[in-house]
């Protein structure tokens, strides 16, 4: 088991056949785990019309960890401690792991917030400033954000989780969903991640 984790999100377009329940809009919601349905489905609207946003977190063999569904225009950058904190693995004995060791992500995730949250847990964190930030960062004084060579080495490593996206969406009703209801969808991510997970184990 690695546990250098990777995240990121990826976009699904809605068949017009699971679009057809109402639902409530407007809202930031997601869906998690098995439990109530959210109002509004888990589906959005973005640029590409009605949408699903998985994001997914893996471990550094691209086997997803984690996953949370929500709606095409929810932000990346508010879903990262949301979709670490879905983390459980199982061991022999003892309670379920659910941090890692370090975390990589792309420029959608550097926010104070999250790495404040992820200094607070005990977890490395590989995120590049966006440039921004590092204009702003340099009108005042304070400590940069280190990314030199040895964090650029370890950010090549962040592929897993678009390998781990790609293996998802060999399945048809995974790379576009048909699924009424976030619950069904949730199922069948769980059903991809599982005999991927049996595959490459």
């Amino acid at each position: 088991m690695d546990w250098v984790a990777s995240i990121d999100s990826t976009i699904v377009r809605v068949h017009q056949h699971g679009a057809t329940l109402p639902r409530v809009t407007g809202a930031l919601s997601s869906y998690k785990k098995f439990g109530l349905e959210p109002p509004d489905h888990a589906i959005g609207r973005s640029r590409g019309g009605l949408t699903t946003k998985k994001h997914l977190v893996c471990d550094g063999r691209g086997r997803a960890l984690a996953f949370v569904l929500t709606p095409g225009q929810a932000a990346d950058t508010n879903l990262l401690s949301t979709t670490l904190e879905q983390i459980r693995v199982h061991g022999a004995v003892g309670r379920p792991r659910s941090r890692p060791d370090r975390v990589l992500a792309d420029k959608g995730y550097p926010s104070r917030a999250n790495r404040a949250w992820l200094r607070d847990r005990g977890i490395a964190a590989t995120i590049p400033e966006r440039n921004d930030q590092i204009a702003n960062r340099r009108k005042r004084a304070g400590r940069p954000i280190e990314f030199g060579d040895e964090q650029r080495h370890r950010y090549r490593g962040r592929n897993v989780v678009q390998r781990c996206f790609n293996k998802l969406k060999q399945w048809r009703g995974i790379a576009m969903r048909s699924d009424k209801t976030a619950r069904n969808y949730h199922a069948g991510l769980c059903l991809a991640a599982t005999l991927h997970w049996v595959a490459s184990s």
